[in-house]
């Protein structure tokens, strides 16, 4: 059943299976197709979420934002009247410095976990934020406060606890390749493959399930829920491909990430762009980046509309 995995034995398989490398990732994809001058609004993921508010890309409500050490003792005040929210780095990566609250109340704040913090632990969490120990490089960072995501009923039996999203590849314009991340146990209910989420790679013209790794090695049953990880398909896929389709032209680089998730109210919605994705969707996948690419430089049409390249890969890609 596992077959795949013996093109990933040796680093010249991994050549010739076409797998994409951080070094070739860097020079020959990502210098060529983005721009660092916009880097910072996929970097900064409150500037992403007022580009994407701008031309009517489904994220979720934004509820404050702590600039400044000063300003997180008026945490209750933002949060005044909310019950569950999330409290993340604007310029974390790798799910760093997430702080899900399932439950505020009574100035008591609870966890997807169920662990219990108090003010004191939330304004300690904000001050680490503030000071960068969770951003990219160090800098000293903004706190973001946003409406928590409802867990879709579609996905109840494929998650531990916490809210799975889809991970997109987005290459000039097209959606190449996907993947969805389910939490476990062991990743603290986070979608996150390096804290131990699983990764199922989807196919990228039906958001159907392909094959699933957990700490990269393959897996077919969730560990914590059981479910066959086979049976997983994403609905509303076509949107979930418009999110990633839009974000290029959003931000004009030519080689991006998409995490996306699937609200139980509002639907598919942006919750952040990556200028800078991870490769490990290829082991997800079974199947390198390279050849892929190649493919949309040869064979896929140019000048084509957001809707029109979602189309094209729905009809088309392999």
């Amino acid at each position: 059943m596992w077959e795949y995995f013996k093109i990933f034995s040796s680093p010249k398989k991994f050549r010739q299976a076409g797998v994409l490398g951080m070094n070739a990732r860097n020079y020959y994809v990502i210098s060529r197709n983005n721009k660092r001058s916009s880097y910072p609004l996929v970097d900064d993921k409150v500037q992403t979420k007022k580009l994407a508010n701008g031309i009517d890309i489904n994220t979720p409500h934004m509820i404050g934002v702590i600039e400044h050490q000063y300003e997180v003792k008026d945490l209750t005040k933002i949060v005044e009247g909310q019950t569950e929210f999330v409290i993340k780095p604007a310029h974390g990566s790798q799910g760093k410095g997430v702080l899900v609250i399932k439950s505020y109340k009574d100035g008591v704040f609870t966890t997807t976990s169920g662990k219990k913090l108090g003010f004191h632990e939330v304004y300690q969490h904000i001050s680490n934020i503030l000071s960068g120990l969770y951003s990219l490089g160090g800098q000293y960072d903004v706190a973001l406060i946003e409406e928590l995501v409802h867990f879709s009923d579609a996905f109840e039996k494929f998650s531990y606890q916490g809210i799975p999203d889809v991970r997109l590849i987005i290459y000039k314009g097209y959606p190449v390749m996907s993947m969805m991340r389910l939490a476990t146990k062991e990743s603290d209910g986070r979608a996150n493959l390096h804290q131990g989420a699983v990764g199922v790679g989807l196919n990228i013209s039906t958001g159907k399930a392909l094959r699933a790794v957990l700490h990269n090695l393959p897996v077919a049953i969730h560990p914590d829920t059981n479910v066959d990880l086979m049976t997983l398909q994403v609905p509303m896929w076509k949107e979930h491909l418009m999110i990633g389709a839009q974000a290029y032209e959003m931000t004009g680089l030519g080689y991006l990430g998409a995490d996306i998730v699937l609200d139980k109210f509002r639907g598919p919605m942006m919750l952040e762009l990556n200028a800078r994705p991870g490769l490990a969707i290829q082991i997800a996948n079974g199947r390198g980046l390279k050849e892929v690419i190649k493919n949309v430089d040869k064979y896929y049409p140019k000048n084509l509309s957001a809707e029109e390249r979602v189309d094209f890969v729905l009809n088309n890609a392999k």
